[in-house]
């Protein structure tokens, strides 16, 4: 399994998701610059966490439009992995690829702590290593990660078992506590909590290595089907 990190101005936690990765998971992980146009070769497209561009305008708002996103979408369109984690998230809202928005926290305050996650939907390909309804401990670090949706647009969630992950505690005032969503088709996951700071006991916790160990043994089975 060979995995796509891309770079833009402003990522701080592309380094972290490659040592997650590469040296906890065993897994082909490279860097890629933001101005880069093509993904071939790749089997899944990570975007880490950050502050892209600054978070001008919003965050991932001028990510949106690096290079790099016409071949991610040409990617999710083919029915290949995505996941967005943090401003990950953030740039996939922006770009189309999951509903909804992320907002300033409730509070107005940027939070970093450890909060407790629902997995709501383990039939998923980012989920499947997990029990139903398993709760995990997850850090969280951002100050605009309070999830909006309209109605409809929630309805829709549900209806479609999009809703991947709850807050327990719901700390940024996220629309029905979510915390991590996927599109229709199922192959694009965005989650504002960082999976990749909890795969090390030393760490705190191992309770993120469930996401990366689902989507590997997806793409084992894809890799011999």
């Amino acid at each position: 399994m060979r995995v796509a990190v891309p770079v833009f101005p402003g990522s701080n936690c592309d380094h972290d998701m490659v040592n997650a990765l590469v040296d906890v998971l065993k897994v082909d992980a490279v860097l890629i610059p933001a101005t880069e146009t093509a993904l071939t070769g790749f089997d899944a497209v990570i975007l880490p966490g950050g502050f892209s561009y600054g978070d001008y305008l919003r965050s991932g708002a001028i990510a949106r439009f690096a290079p790099i996103m016409q071949a991610v979408q040409a990617f999710a369109a083919a029915g290949k992995p995505v996941m967005g984690i943090c401003n990950g998230f953030q740039v996939l809202t922006e770009a189309g690829l999951l509903p909804g928005a992320l907002q300033a926290n409730r509070s107005s305050k940027f939070i970093c702590q450890t909060s407790e996650l629902i997995v709501t939907n383990n039939q998923t390909r980012f989920s499947r290593a997990y029990a139903p309804q398993a709760h995990i401990q997850l850090p969280i670090a951002h100050g605009e990660g309070n999830y909006y949706c309209d109605d409809a647009t929630l309805a829709e969630l549900r209806a479609n078992h999009q809703i991947v992950f709850e807050y327990a505690d719901n700390p940024n005032g996220s629309t029905a506590n979510i915390a991590g969503i996927t599109n229709k088709a199922g192959n694009v996951l965005g989650m504002m909590p960082h999976p990749e700071r909890a795969v090390e006991t030393i760490l705190g916790s191992t309770d993120g290595l469930g996401i990366f160990q689902s989507l590997i043994a997806h793409a084992q089975e894809v890799s011999h089907a």
